[in-house]
């Protein structure tokens, strides 16, 4: 268990928040949320429906994992939109703290990640593609809990 300022938190009741997959695209995403930089993030709505996931609550806490799956901060939602991806704004995609500044950079980015043969896998699509009208869950956070200093 660790505290903020809401109380107790209670690390075995939390779902765990994995950002990409194991490697080193995690380890960057976790090393910018630990540092402030990430603040948002985007996934594809058909990935919530794959793994028959509701999308993410305002309120909601959960445990960040690193590569080797170890926690390393709790995390609260502050803001869930679903857009279509070719409405996915600049202030969003520097709030994900990758270092992109245009959307042509971000776009292209999560494009390799999407169209990645990992998350074909993972969808069970050899296929999939986005396109501008892909939907996609824009979610903002805080980290309410660094777990390295707890």
């Amino acid at each position: 268990m660790t505290s903020d300022s809401s109380g107790p938190v209670d690390l075995a009741s939390l779902p765990k928040a994995e950002f990409a997959f194991p490697g080193p695209l995690r380890d960057a995403i976790v090393a910018a949320i630990l540092n402030g930089r990430k603040t948002a993030t985007t996934a594809l709505a058909v990935e919530y429906a794959h793994e028959g996931e509701p999308l993410p609550e305002l309120g909601e806490r959960s445990v960040v994992v690193d590569s080797a799956d170890r926690p390393v901060a709790v995390i609260e939602v502050t803001g869930v939109r679903v857009v279509a991806l070719g409405e996915v704004d600049t202030a969003h995609a520097v709030d994900e703290g990758e270092g992109h500044t245009t959307i042509a950079q971000w776009r292209a980015a999560h494009e390799r990640f999407w169209h990645s043969q990992e998350m074909c896998s993972a969808l069970g699509d050899a296929g999939f593609t986005v396109d501008d009208t892909t939907p996609v869950v824009l979610e903002r956070f805080r980290v309410i809990t660094d777990l390295r200093t707890a």
